[in-house]
């Protein structure tokens, strides 16, 4: 006759685990202030090294407002209004991913830090914990939107133009201003993909028990698509720190360096985008992209296109496929011993592909300013720029699928050799 556990015993051992792993509202408030410190920080420096602690009216808080709802997906219009004969439009979607990236991290390791050292956890427990830093979080975005607002005159100087604009009282003036209800929606899905993401990466989050049987082939690959993004971006910054130019490297890397590096990554696999770059505006670094990318038309940029400007881009090439076979490698090392190498190639190309997807949707940047006068073309004069660069998709992830099929197998060839967490030597007779 089996052996049951006595009521009062189950609810002393729930209670005893509820101290063990405390994840109340303290908890949850905290989690959530320290990613916003984290984007704060890193927005307000790279600000700063791009100049815009200048900025007139005491605009430098509205904007750096206005990056960290940027980078957790919020939506921040800009405004134009040049009086009432001309007219102005402008418009910009780009996400400053050093700064998601930043919030990312801080907010993971809060929501997994009270749940470590468990192996399961109820889908109750986890959707509760999950609600209450989903509570903070929308209070944040609430507040980051209503802050995220200003207008700026822009100058037109002492030529002609500023003859004209100022003799009809059409000085143009630019602003932004944030969504909120757009925000909010988008800024939820942010910190949802986030948390999932952070309980599929790591190895001690608890999982619910429906939920046990997927880890063996989920997780390693998610780990390892994590290892792989963040071995770009340290490379990227070891490249920038090398090249000089300081504050402009700064502001690069606090505002935009995983925007740079995992668009080589997917160069890398043999992706193209399209693109142009016009005006005043362009892309930081390296310049290779905007020599490539400054045309009258949309072009396309690849390895094929970026060597043509400078040949030492082979290397992207050979990078990746470093880097690739290494991330299989380690998905497949930490995989179970009884998983063939043919199932680590279809896991590897799943995951690739995915990653590919996201960097693809995340990385793309389009912004736009322009001013008219009675309707007749651009006034010229550095007051119009336009900035385009949109992945072309489908290639992307076929060849991600490709990539992902054989580094796949042969990571998992070579992890034959590595001797993994539970694996037994057989004993000899």
């Amino acid at each position: 006759m089996s052996e049951q556990t006595p009521p009062r015993r189950t609810a002393a051992q729930r209670a005893e685990q509820g101290r063990r792993a405390p994840h109340g509202w303290t908890h949850a408030l905290v989690a959530v202030l320290a990613s916003l410190v984290a984007m704060a920080v890193v927005a307000g420096l790279g600000l700063w090294a791009a100049g815009a602690a200048d900025l007139p009216g005491g605009a430098f808080p509205s904007v750096v407002a206005a990056v960290v709802v940027m980078a957790v997906g919020g939506s921040v219009g800009l405004t134009g209004d040049a009086g009432m004969i001309a007219e102005t439009n402008a418009g910009l979607s780009v996400l400053p991913l050093s700064v998601s990236l930043a919030g990312a991290l801080a907010i993971a390791a809060g929501f997994l830090r009270p749940l470590r050292h468990r192996a399961v956890a109820d889908t109750k427990e986890l959707a509760g914990w999950s609600a209450r830093i989903a509570a903070f979080w929308l209070l944040l975005l609430v507040g980051l939107g209503l802050l995220a607002r200003h207008r700026f005159t822009i100058a037109v100087g002492d030529g002609p133009v500023g003859d004209i604009t100022s003799s009809l009282g059409s000085s143009p003036k630019v602003g932004f201003e944030t969504d909120v209800p757009l925000t909010l929606v988008f800024g939820l899905l942010w910190l949802a993909g986030v948390l999932v993401l952070a309980v599929l990466a790591s190895r001690r989050a608890p999982l619910p028990p429906r939920l046990l049987r997927f880890q063996e082939s989920v997780r390693p690959a998610a780990f390892a698509m994590l290892v792989l993004l963040l071995s770009y971006v340290v490379i990227g910054l070891v490249v920038a720190v090398t090249r000089g130019h300081a504050v402009e490297t700064l502001a690069v890397l606090l505002l935009g360096l995983p925007n740079l590096v995992w668009l080589a990554f997917t160069l890398g696999l043999g992706a193209s985008w399209e693109g142009r770059v016009d005006g005043p505006f362009g892309l930081p670094m390296p310049q290779v992209l905007d020599a490539v990318l400054r045309t009258p038309h949309n072009t396309t940029l690849s390895l094929n296109t970026l060597a043509a400007q400078d040949g030492r881009v082979w290397w992207l090439l050979v990078i990746t496929a470093a880097l690739v076979l290494g991330a299989a490698f380690l998905m497949a090392a930490r995989s179970p011993v009884r998983m063939r190498a043919w199932q680590h190639a279809v896991h590897m190309a799943v995951a690739l592909t995915l990653t590919v997807l996201a960097v693809c949707l995340i990385a793309g940047v389009s912004a736009h300013y322009g001013l008219s006068l009675l309707g007749i073309g651009d006034l010229g004069g550095g007051l119009s720029g336009l900035v385009e660069l949109r992945p072309q998709l489908w290639r992307a992830l076929v060849l991600a699928v490709a990539w992902g099929l054989v580094s796949g197998f042969l990571g998992g060839l070579f992890a034959r050799r590595v001797h993994r967490r539970g694996e037994v030597e057989a004993s000899s007779t």
